[in-house]
């Protein structure tokens, strides 16, 4: 008979399930219906689940080194792609698909999109979305704050910043943004403002029935979120550059999760908060990297094959972190 109290089974169920759901909403509705509901959870829903948990949440110990993490995994993970651009598989880089045509017109295996992407996706993961979630089903509201800070003070930024940076150095686009436009778009995250009216909040006490209803308005986000995934999946169609993608996801998933993990575990990072680092550092890459590429006109297909096989991947790899950063 299952057992409904393990942590790790109820995610997976609520994981599983709620993306399935939101899998099968998507195909069956119009792409704009997830572009609606994203946009409701990031103007309206997840800063709703920030004040509620950010209530609770222990802010005890050294938590402003969660955002020095991410950036730290962040920067690891694009040195780690840099090398395997510039020095993994030689042959691959000398190779034409288009043979056939004249060198200086055949694009490489390692076009400067590709590239681009490539980057993108070793560096950024769906910290949001599905980190969030999943550390909460796993941790509790009362280590919320690690990976809220991870994500929104971390990859957050570091992706209005160096991501849209990479994107626009590797792109065929035209388009070039103001130098304050990351900004702009940093200090108008409603999940920032979110955040900290959420420290404002935590010393003014609620009605129980409020606090109660709050609670449940975040945690019906978080399933808004997972359903949120779902739809976005359905509209993945291809599988490209297979092995690129796989290199790409062993950095993010596996390599740069392991390193830092055990670096945590050095310098007397342990138990509940060191795990919920690592669950966030082994998120796939971000949807926000299909956004980047098909604004400067990156390599879509790699960046799309990477989220979808991500995705899958994480499944196996949970127990893997548990397993060897488990907090008990």
């Amino acid at each position: 008979m299952l057992n409904l109290a393990n942590p790790l089974l109820k995610l997976y169920l609520n994981l599983i399930g709620w993306v399935a759901f939101g899998f099968i909403l998507g195909r069956l509705l119009p792409r704009s219906y997830s572009t609606y509901l994203a946009k409701f959870l990031f103007f309206f829903g997840t800063p709703l689940s920030i004040v509620a948990f950010i209530r609770r949440a222990n802010l005890s110990g050294p938590i402003l080194i969660a955002p020095l993490i991410a950036c730290g995994a962040i920067l690891a993970g694009g040195g780690l792609a840099w090398i395997a651009i510039n020095f993994g598989w030689g042959e691959e880089r000398l190779k034409t698909i288009n043979p056939g045509k004249n060198t200086s017109e055949a694009k490489t295996a390692w076009s400067l999109p590709t590239q681009g992407s490539f980057l993108l996706a070793a560096m950024f993961g769906n910290t949001g979305f599905l980190g969030i979630p999943i550390t909460l089903s796993l941790l509790g509201p009362e280590h919320f704050a690690w990976g809220l800070f991870y994500d929104l003070l971390g990859t957050g930024t570091a992706i209005n910043l160096l991501g849209i940076a990479i994107a626009s150095g590797c792109g065929n686009s035209n388009l070039h943004q103001h130098w304050l436009s990351p900004l702009r778009a940093i200090l108008q995250n409603p999940a920032l403002w979110a955040l900290g009216m959420g420290f404002v909040s935590r010393s003014l006490p609620l009605p129980a029935p409020i606090e109660d209803l709050l609670t449940t308005g975040a945690w019906a986000v978080i399933s808004l979120s997972l359903i949120t995934i779902g739809m976005q999946l359905s509209k993945l169609n291809s599988l490209h550059n297979l092995k690129q993608v796989l290199s790409c996801l062993s950095i993010k998933m596996l390599l740069i999760p392991l390193v830092f993990g055990a670096g945590l575990t050095f310098v007397g990072i342990t138990g509940a908060p060191r795990l919920s680092l690592v669950l966030q550092m082994a998120m796939p890459p971000a949807f926000g990297t299909t956004l980047l590429a098909e604004v400067f006109n990156l390599d879509r297909e790699l960046t799309v094959t990477a989220i979808g096989i991500g995705c899958v991947t994480l499944l196996f790899t949970i127990p893997i972190w548990m397993l060897l950063f488990s907090f008990s």
